[in-house]
């Protein structure tokens, strides 16, 4: 796949973040499936429109039952990343 080099600003205490979470994959890896995520993001929230526009608005019990399920995997994703920091008290 072709790359383009490109110039960011970003901030320090962020990046500093990154760079420990990126490791051994490396920074422009690492921003790149930032970037992706983010694209297929936009690209979600366009096919909620679309649906929202075809069949009405999400009710507010589809919504709370959308939100308990996010923070379900979110619980998840962090008892997984406590494991990868040595942490296995807290994965499980």
């Amino acid at each position: 796949m072709a790359t383009r080099k490109v110039t960011v600003t970003i901030p320090e205490e962020l990046l500093d973040d990154i760079r420990a979470e990126a490791a051994e994959r490396g920074l422009s890896a690492y921003v790149a499936e930032a970037l992706r995520a983010q694209r297929d993001r936009d690209r979600l929230r366009e096919l909620v429109d679309w649906l929202q526009e075809e069949h009405g608005p999400v009710t507010d019990d589809e919504r709370a039952d959308a939100l308990a399920e996010l923070d379900e995997l979110d619980a998840e994703h962090g008892r997984r990343h406590d494991a990868r920091k040595g942490h296995p008290g807290e994965a499980a």
